[in-house]
Order: C-alpha cells, then sequence, then structure tokens
C-alpha cells in the first residue's frame, strides 16, 4: 500500500489509543497521584539539604510553625480535599444523569472525556496524596532525635492547596456551560469534524479496481469473534493480508454496524493463482483478516462519522418529545446536521473495488451513497416533526442548503424524496389546516428553489459536494 496510506494507518491506531484513554476518567488522576507521592518522598530530603541554606527574604515566606502545627495543616489539607473530590464526584454525577436525561444516553462520553474534569480530580488527589506523604516526615523532638519540619514541603502543599481552590472555581464555571445543550452540539460538531478529516485521509489513500468483479458462491466467512459495534477497520490491513495470502476478501460489516458473535465479518476467496495455500489453512486466514477490524461494547468517535451524526440525532429527538417539548434545541440540532452531513457527502469514499499493488482485485468494501447520508441526517427529524411550525422551516432550509452545497444528482434526487415525503405527512396530518397549507407552500418554494440551485450548478458554478 502507498506510503499515505501507511500514515493514515497509524494516525487511525492513535486516534483509537487516544479516544481509550481520554474515555476514562482514571488514567490523569492515577498519574498525577504517582507523581505526587514521589514529590511528597523527595520534597523532604531537598528540605533536610536546603533549609539552613535559604536566604532570608524565602525563609521569612516559608512555613515557619512546629511539628503540631505542620501535622495540623497538612491534615486539614488532605481532610479538605477528599471532601472536595467528593463534591466535585457528585457533580459531575448530577451532570452525567441531567445530560442523559435531557439530552441523551450516549452523550456522556463527553463528560467522560472532558479533560477540565481529569485535571481538577488529578489536583484534589495530588494535594491530597502530596500532603500525606509530606506528613509521614514530619517529626517531633524526641530524646534521641531533633525536630524536624520540611518547611519546603509543606509550603509547596499550602501552594498546591490554593491551585486546587482556583480549579475547583473554574470547573464549576466549566460544568455550568458544558450541560448547555449548545455546548454539547458543538463538541459533538467538532468530534465528527476531527473523524471525518482522518477518515477522509484514510479513505482517500485506497486505489480503486478497474476491472470486472465477479463473486463467486463458494466463499468462507469470516466470523466476528465477539458481539458488539463495528468501531474501526483497518483497509490497508485488509489488503496486506489478501496480497499475502492471494485471497479477494469482501467486506460484511462496515463501521458503525452492530455484530454477533459469530457472524460474518467479511468473506474471503482464492484469487485463482493460489488454490491451496490459504485454503489450507483458512482459520490463520480468518484470524489475519479479524484483526483488520475492531469490535467493541458500544460505538465511538474514532473512525465511526454516523455515531456523531446519531448522537446530534438523538439530542434533536428528546427535544421534540412531549416530555421536553424544546422544538428550538431541534432547529439548532438541525443546522448541525446540515453542516456536518455537507462535510460528510464531501469527503473521500472507498473505492467499491480496491486492487492491490499488481492491480488485481483484493477487497470489496461496503461503501456508503450520498443518499444514506442524507437519509441518516433528516428522516428522523421529518418522521418526528412533521407538523411542528419551527422545525419544518427548518428542515426545508437544511434541504435547500444541502441541495445547494452538494451538486451531486443522488444528493437532489434524495432531498426531493424528503421533500415528497414531508408534503405526504403534512396533508396526512390533523393538525391547524391554515399550518399546513403555510407549511405545503413552504415546501413548494423550497423545491422550486433546489431546482434552481441545480440549473446554477449546471450552468457552471462547481458545488462543493
Amino acid at each position: 500500500m502507498p506510503d499515505a496510506h501507511r500514515r493514515s494507518s497509524l494516525r487511525r491506531w492513535w486516534a483509537a489509543v487516544a479516544e481509550s484513554l481520554d474515555s476514562r476518567l482514571w488514567p490523569v488522576p492515577v498519574a498525577v497521584v504517582v507523581v505526587a507521592v514521589a514529590l511528597g518522598i523527595a520534597i523532604p530530603r531537598i528540605d533536610i539539604l536546603l533549609d539552613s541554606r535559604l536566604p532570608n527574604e524565602v525563609d521569612s515566606a516559608v512555613f515557619n510553625g512546629g511539628a503540631d502545627t505542620a501535622r495540623s495543616v497538612l491534615s486539614s489539607i488532605a481532610g479538605s480535599l477528599i471532601t472536595a473530590t467528593s463534591l466535585t464526584f457528585s457533580l459531575t454525577v448530577v451532570a452525567l444523569q441531567l445530560a442523559s436525561s435531557q439530552a441523551s444516553p450516549r452523550v456522556l462520553r463527553l463528560f467522560a472525556r472532558d479533560r477540565q474534569v481529569h485535571w481538577t480530580l488529578a489536583a484534589f488527589l495530588g494535594t491530597f496524596a502530596y500532603s500525606i506523604a509530606v506528613l509521614r516526615a514530619v517529626r517531633s523532638a524526641t530524646e534521641s532525635d531533633p525536630e524536624f519540619v520540611p518547611r519546603i514541603a509543606v509550603t509547596v502543599s499550602f501552594l498546591l492547596t490554593l491551585v486546587s481552590v482556583v480549579m475547583l472555581v473554574f470547573f464549576l464555571a466549566h460544568l455550568a456551560a458544558q450541560l448547555r445543550v449548545e455546548t454539547m452540539l458543538k463538541d459533538i460538531h467538532a468530534d465528527t469534524d476531527r473523524t471525518i478529516d482522518l477518515v477522509d485521509a484514510r479513505d482517500s489513500g485506497a486505489t480503486a479496481f478497474s476491472g470486472a468483479v465477479e463473486t463467486p458462491r463458494r466463499r468462507r466467512a469470516v466470523a466476528a469473534g465477539t458481539s458488539g459495534f463495528v468501531t474501526g477497520r483497518d483497509l490497508a490491513l485488509l489488503t496486506d493480508v489478501a496480497v499475502d495470502r492471494g485471497i479477494v476478501v469482501a467486506e460484511a460489516k462496515a463501521v458503525g454496524d452492530n455484530v454477533v458473535a459469530g457472524m460474518p465479518l467479511a468473506f474471503w476467496w482464492t484469487d485463482g493463482r493460489n488454490e491451496t495455500g490459504a485454503e489450507a489453512d483458512a482459520e490463520a486466514t480468518a484470524d489475519a483478516l479479524r484483526r483488520a477490524f475492531t469490535i467493541e461494547y458500544e460505538r465511538n468517535a474514532v473512525e465511526d462519522v454516523g455515531y456523531g451524526v446519531q448522537q446530534i440525532v438523538d439530542i434533536a429527538l428528546r427535544a421534540l418529545s412531549p416530555g421536553v417539548n424544546d422544538p428550538v434545541t431541534a432547529v439548532h440540532a438541525l443546522g448541525h446536521l446540515t453542516a456536518v452531513t455537507a462535510r460528510r457527502i464531501d469527503m473521500a469514499r472507498p473505492p467499491a473495488a480496491v486492487s492491490g499493488p499488481d492491480g488485481s482485485l483484493r477487497v470489496l468494501t461496503l461503501p456508503r451513497t450520498p443518499k444514506q447520508d442524507v437519509d441518516a441526517a433528516l428522516t428522523p427529524l421529518r418522521h418526528y416533526g412533521a407538523g411542528d411550525p419551527l422545525l419544518v422551516p427548518r428542515f426545508l432550509q437544511s434541504c435547500l442548503e444541502l441541495s445547494t452545497l452538494c451538486s451531486e444528482p443522488s444528493v437532489h434526487a434524495a432531498l426531493l424524496a424528503q421533500l415528497a415525503a414531508l408534503e405526504r405527512q403534512l396533508r396526512a396530518s390533523t393538525a391547524d389546516p391554515a399550518q399546513v397549507t403555510e407549511l405545503l407552500t413552504l415546501s413548494a418554494q423550497t423545491r422550486r428553489q433546489m431546482q434552481e440551485a441545480t440549473s446554477a450548478v449546471d450552468g457552471g458554478h462547481d458545488g462543493s459536494c
């Protein structure tokens, strides 16, 4: 495979590792606790070397109490930081509950990977661990040993406490911002844009096969080893395995699909040049192909563009539900969906048939069509919001925007189908007849504008999709 495709695979691997670490609360706090304990052991030793050599200006600024006072200060800091940590966890759990009930359960991953939450917990737990480590070094005077108070270490503990207090203030302000649905939509939009950039770079490196494709009746299946969602697929690895073993691979599941253990992930057959090599070791071939697919118990945004779209759709549908009844949020979500869908249609798609270095057929993929992209974004909102006087005008605006931005005929056809379905729903609606008539008139105007936009593209304007 080309070097650009190799770099894309490495980028894909790194994105998966980063997503795995970012979506967990423990890595950053645990790392900071380890560092804090190490500092809590090391700084008192530095105290022994530097305490008597401190300049007067510095000596007056550091802690000057005795052993009992140092113990009291460190104990108070440790206790207060544990209380602050409990408060932070409680607020985070409340935020998760609110986000789950008002937006979507699938947005919880945004809070779990929030760096502000990670570093706030790290500051609290790190200060606690440091104070406990320093506390063990404080020694009262005895008949055999003099009093020892690690003044620099206690001063550092005091400074870390002030930092933790400041971080708590910023955390509360950040949490209030994160609970706003506009912030959730913005973050999901940004995550999806990053996924599009990654997938676009990966898929643009594949080489299309230009010959005729024939699929034999006799094929071997590559069964999934576990149940879950396909969160990643390494096209470069699939192609390499196909080249090495002289086979052709046909994908059976795409990224974002759910798979049950034992069901096919892909199919393969020999290319006719090596009839016995791969067949003789069919299980090893299946294992090699299975490693090209990543299956997890939940979807994520590493390679799954549809996951971001699904999250925005979920927020919009929850807003349209009678229990929430917030169509304005659905309107805002539809704006984000339109922007994401325009980019999704414009992104590179893997060839339906991928060739190896020698030009022979190696992999048959399952590329999405522009119609599928349009339907995934618009169909749920049209189905549940067809009678809403706020949502329908924004829906029609989205159709016009996508028609203007994307000149591909299949996109225009999919949008016209959406308009036709909307008009059928409106005519069958039992809502206010005057409102239905107004929305139908607006839909007809949108249809005419879409036709004009298509004519402008045909006349020389180059759409981006």
